[in-house]
């Protein structure tokens, strides 16, 4: 079975933007994720500096 050339390009140029559609979304999810991280790494900090002032003030 011959496929012609503009069907094939077709199906090349679908899977291709579903691979970049995917790498977006993916790319999006890590960017996201990575700001959630870094929010809850920087809360974290400031309360344990906060409860090692409070006991040095005891």
């Amino acid at each position: 079975m011959e496929e012609k050339e503009g069907e094939r390009s077709f199906c090349e140029r679908r899977v291709t933007s579903t691979c970049r559609s995917f790498g977006r979304r993916c790319s999006g999810q890590v960017r996201k994720q990575k700001a959630r991280f870094y929010i809850f790494r920087r809360c974290l900090t400031i309360l344990l500096c906060w409860q090692r002032h409070e006991l040095n003030d005891s």
